[in-house]
């Protein structure tokens, strides 16, 4: 899972190896990964640029009232506006030494944002993720994201970006929540196998265990592929579901982005020290 030839030090390099090149973990395990998420307004970027984080995960949208001069802005929706760009944003992440992964909810944010990025690739030598849900999945209704012409202009600025390509999902106390279905991974597969770059997939904590085998299969298809864990702020799961998860896959291939107290807790279950 090594990026590119010569690319020790390009955006595709695989985030563990280069953390644990940089002495900021102690073995290739994604576990060891910290993540703040959504830092997107300024105190909370600035929050997440104190931490002790590795990788900095936030939401880039277009403003939908005009403001900014139509500039990208950091906000998820329902937000629709933000105390802070994405040029703004960069400025002061590339002051930094931790990863970011930027979330894009519509295709519109995209070009413009990757403009902005050019501007500052010579100081951001370090992995970047570019995330979008581009296939509708498990209880999924918000929109998903074109693929085709997302994954065309992220890679005309950045052939060796590192792409998260998700599903939309949903999850609801009330009923039996679906998983991944094979038609959900075979179309996913689809889109990816033509690729060179990395790609993970982020996936719901609360949806993996009954899609173990679905994900499994996915993860086999090439070594290119991560998952990246991520949970919903009321989602129900357990510290057993995330121990199930690290027993079936490979550590090396498993990233965890997930929420306290669930995060704590599984980092003690499994016995990584989390300096607060």
């Amino acid at each position: 899972m090594s990026g590119f030839p010569g690319g020790a030090r390009s955006w595709s390099e695989n985030i563990l190896e280069y953390f644990l090149r940089n002495n900021q973990i102690t073995t290739e395990d994604g576990a060891q990964i910290i993540w703040y998420h959504a830092a997107n307004h300024k105190v909370q970027m600035n929050e997440a640029l104190r931490s002790t984080a590795h990788m900095i995960e936030a939401d880039v949208i277009l403003p939908s009232d005009g403001s900014e001069h139509g500039q990208p802005v950091m906000a998820h929706p329902p937000e629709i506006n933000s105390d802070n760009t994405l040029q703004e944003w960069l400025a002061e992440v590339i002051k930094s030494n931790k990863g970011i992964k930027l979330d894009f909810k519509s295709l519109a944010a995209v070009e413009p944002s990757m403009m902005l990025l050019e501007n500052v690739k010579k100081h951001l030598k370090r992995p970047v993720w570019i995330n979008a849900d581009v296939l509708p999945g498990p209880n999924g209704n918000s929109r998903a994201v074109d693929a085709k012409p997302f994954i065309d202009t992220v890679t005309s600025f950045f052939p060796d970006v590192t792409f998260s390509l998700g599903w939309t999902t949903g999850w609801h106390p009330e009923k039996v929540n679906e998983g991944y279905s094979w038609t959900m991974v075979k179309e996913m597969e689809y889109i990816c196998n033509e690729l060179n770059q990395p790609v993970t997939f982020p996936v719901r904590a609360a949806l993996v265990r009954q899609s173990c085998s679905q994900l499994l299969w996915l993860l086999k298809q090439s070594n290119r592929y991560s998952l990246t864990i991520w949970t919903g702020k009321n989602d129900s799961y357990s510290i057993e579901d995330l121990l199930f998860i690290r027993d079936h896959f490979d550590k090396k291939r498993v990233f965890y982005d997930i929420l306290e107290p669930q995060n704590h807790e599984f980092k003690q279950a499994i016995g990584i020290k989390i300096n607060l």
